[in-house]
């Protein structure tokens, strides 16, 4: 199957998914408010965070093996791939016992991180910590076999699995909430459900390639395994300064504001996460594309699908940043009410950096598929020093929760500059400037945009109502995706995406 075709049908079933489950997750979330205590928001967000810093243990090993795996995927080297998962299989289960240990020995510290707790008891801020930790150590188990579906470009395998358990799953969540408005009820809900997919997934995967289930498998060479190691080496350096950058921010929310105002933040990041969700279904999906074509195309064809790969996320991440810019309030205060809503500052700090992270997963994504990770494998330590040290320095001024996310911004920028000049100069052999050029020139068409889109909702939204709502929606997009068309239309971007978009069509 071609890597058009593989990523068309990825990004198809990735859409499916998303539409299906966004709307059970936005009744859920208005449910937990409605019978549960906004408290209990706050820890459910910060546990999250907890835990996503715990994966940390994993450290970039399933990224370096992934794209070992694409060279002999793309070769169908049936004994390499056995090699290669086997590796993948051990080392998992050493991390799921490496992370079951150290989250264990972060309970006494729990009460710490959780300011104004409310009525919530230390028992049972324990046991609600048990259960997020139990779902995390148990997904180590399954998620390495996971890894030779996406290399086969096969990702809506993935996607497919978890589309049916997330909706199975919300729908008894918000029965549960309803019928018993307990916390750990809905907690154990979600753990149950999970257990059973991840036996499932365990047994069906091994049903799909019968012949990992084989003994007599051949150890890597020495040069195979140390060019594993080599990369899981340099990701280790990503993994902790992601965590220090990307996974902070609730937890010194609230630690030094409080756990409540966690759980209003997190109210915004989940709309922002499921319209970017749908925009990261596109980018994600084509990684094992990307890692396909680096592995059989001229560098020249590369670069050209890079550009094209750039200018669509830039043009996308535009439309929805603006969008998120001028309607995230009036949707968050239509949804849930006026109580909910952040400050305006806060909330343009979040998306800049919303915007700037699409470049950012556009770079990483190449970046991964192309097995580029040794470069710049200190440059995630410093931008992780640099969020905390500013986050938690301005938390504590006026700025208050701004500051957390001016330093989120600041610590994200050193990677929109450093990195193209790594991949130009790593994967293309030419300079960067071309680059810096077009983040100029799609900024300035993005801030122009949002000026005059700003001015008219300033009359539309005055009268905040779903009608009017609606109506500005229209007409951002509209607006935006008009201007686009008309300055990049002729582009050689945009014509290969609208033959591509042609094709399917006809």
């Amino acid at each position: 199957m071609g890597r058009v075709k593989s990523a068309t049908r990825n990004i198809k079933f990735g859409y499916i998914g998303q539409i299906a489950t966004a709307l059970v997750f936005f009744i859920l979330r208005k449910l937990f408010i409605l019978y549960l205590d906004e408290t209990l928001l706050g820890v459910n967000s910060l546990y999250g965070n907890v835990l996503s810093i715990l994966n940390m243990a994993e450290l970039g090993i399933g990224t370096a093996l992934n794209f070992s795996l694409y060279g002999p995927v793309a070769r169908g080297e049936k004994e390499k791939i056995k090699s290669y998962m086997q590796l993948y299989r051990k080392a998992y289960y050493i991390i799921a016992i490496v992370v079951a240990a150290i989250g264990l020995m972060l309970t006494p510290f729990l009460e710490l991180l959780v300011k104004n707790p409310g009525n919530i008891t230390t028992t049972e801020l324990y046991t609600y910590y048990f259960i997020f930790l139990f779902n995390t150590v148990s997904s180590y188990f399954v998620a390495y076999k996971y890894s030779l579906v996406n290399a086969e470009q096969k990702n809506y395998i993935q996607t497919n699995v978890i589309t049916i358990t997330k909706i199975i799953t919300v729908s008894i969540q918000m029965l549960v909430i309803v019928i018993t408005k307990n916390f750990f009820f809905f907690l154990i809900t979600d753990a149950v459900i999970q257990l059973i997919q991840k036996i499932f997934v365990s047994r069906f995967l091994d049903n799909m390639y019968p012949y990992l289930r084989e003994k007599n498998v051949q150890k890597l060479s020495k040069d195979e395994s140390d060019a594993v190691w080599t990369k899981t080496k340099a990701l280790v350096f990503h993994k902790v300064g992601d965590v220090a950058r990307l996974q902070t921010d609730a937890l010194i929310i609230s630690s030094l504001i409080e756990v409540a105002m966690a759980g209003v933040v997190d109210n915004y990041n989940m709309v922002i996460s499921t319209v970017s969700n749908f925009v990261n279904i596109i980018f994600n999906s084509v990684i094992s594309s990307f890692g396909n074509l680096i592995a059989t195309e001229s560098k020249e064809k590369q670069f050209d699908m890079f550009r094209v790969y750039r200018f669509f996320a830039s043009w996308i991440y535009g439309f929805s940043c603006v969008g998120f810019m001028i309607l995230l309030t009036p949707l968050v205060r239509i949804w849930l009410g006026d109580s909910w809503i952040l400050a305006p500052a806060a909330v343009y700090c979040i998306l800049t950096d919303y915007y700037f992270k699409g470049d950012r997963i556009v770079l990483s994504n190449y970046k991964t598929a192309a097995g580029v990770f040794e470069p710049d494998k200190y440059l995630a330590l410093i931008q992780g020093a640099v969020n905390l040290v500013l986050s938690i320095w301005l938390v504590q001024t006026p700025l208050g929760i701004t500051g957390v996310y001016i330093g989120t911004i600041v610590s994200g920028l050193i990677a929109n500059v450093t990195k193209p000049v790594i991949i130009y100069r790593t994967c293309f052999d030419r300079s960067a400037k071309s680059y810096f050029v077009d983040t100029c020139k799609y900024l300035a068409s993005l801030i122009f945009v949002l000026v005059v889109c700003r001015f008219i909702s300033t009359r539309i939204l005055a009268n905040l109502n779903i009608g009017t709502f609606l109506l500005m929606a229209i007409i951002i997009t509209v607006i935006f995706n008009g201007v686009y068309l008309l300055l990049y239309g002729r582009t050689k971007e945009f014509k290969y995406l609208f033959g591509k978009v042609k094709e399917k069509l006809l």
